[in-house]
């Protein structure tokens, strides 16, 4: 009973050894279903997973790898009822959106090659070396429809109120239920008006009540301090999204310019866009 063991367990060896190879062939072009005569890749269903929104991608490999697959099955199965046969305006319409894949593909390979290390500190320091430390305030506020609500929520905070409390009970605004917090801000941020009464008091104190488009205002100052400019790795993708949007904006105007365009010379009625009966000639 015991010799045909051997045999199975060297037939499972083998199978077993021969698995990493087959491993390495696997690819973009290996084929896992077809459809009639068309063949579905793994490459069609790597990209198609990198299509999907965070929420869909954050299934199990096992149950987006069915799920993708079926999709790209039926798909396939429904796209051949066409028989390849499509009206004129699918057509052009695929015509489109062929044009708009490759315009993308084109800027982005443009916004990809610019944002280098180079490119992304020569920005950085374009933007903060030298600059100065920039004030920020810490600070929280009441805000009240009228003067005489503004003098009375006033009133009690000179005879001992708690600020943050007086808020939670009396401010309009969304911060109320937050004891008026407003966190750190620079100058920019606020309204003007708001603005100007705050980089004017020292930290602890209580101003107001004044008045700006959104109704009157206590505010207190929590405190105040000098930022230094951000390390690099704090802005690195804000810079390099701009570097990109600059990139891919400078490649379009260069790609137009560079393209030999000649427009037809006819008059056409604008209202002509609308009339799609003429996709149906």
């Amino acid at each position: 009973m015991s010799r045909p063991a051997k045999p199975l367990l060297a037939l499972a060896l083998v199978a077993g050894l021969a698995l990493p190879a087959a491993a390495e062939e696997i690819g973009p072009g290996t084929v896992v279903a077809r459809v009639g005569a068309t063949e579905i890749t793994l490459g069609h269903m790597i990209v198609m997973r990198a299509q999907l929104p965070p929420e869909y991608q954050a299934l199990p490999d096992d149950t987006l790898y069915q799920a993708i697959l079926d999709q790209l099955i039926r798909q396939t199965a429904v796209a051949e009822q066409t028989g390849g046969e499509l009206s004129l305006g699918a057509r052009l319409a695929l015509d489109n959106e062929r044009r708009s894949f490759l315009a993308g593909e084109a800027l982005g390979r443009a916004a990809e090659e610019a944002a280098t290390e180079e490119a992304i500190q020569a920005a950085y320091e374009a933007a903060f070396a030298g600059a100065e430390p920039t004030p920020e305030y810490r600070a929280a506020h009441i805000l009240v429809e009228t003067e005489e609500e503004a003098q009375a929520a006033m009133a009690e905070v000179q005879d001992g109120a708690d600020f943050a409390e007086l808020a939670k009970s009396t401010s309009i605004d969304s911060s109320g239920p937050m004891g008026g917090e407003l966190g750190w801000f620079t100058k920019g941020m606020m309204v003007q008006s708001f603005e100007d009464v705050v980089v004017a008091m020292e930290p602890g104190t209580v101003a107001g009540p004044f008045e700006t488009q959104f109704g009157w205002h206590l505010v207190k100052l929590h405190e105040s301090r000098l930022k230094d400019a951000p390390a690099l790795d704090e802005v690195r993708e804000s810079i390099v999204q701009q570097i990109q949007r600059d990139a891919m904006e400078a490649a379009l105007e260069r790609y137009a310019a560079e393209a030999e365009i000649s427009r037809a010379e006819i008059e056409i009625d604008p209202a002509v866009l609308k009339n799609r009966e003429l996709l149906d000639n």
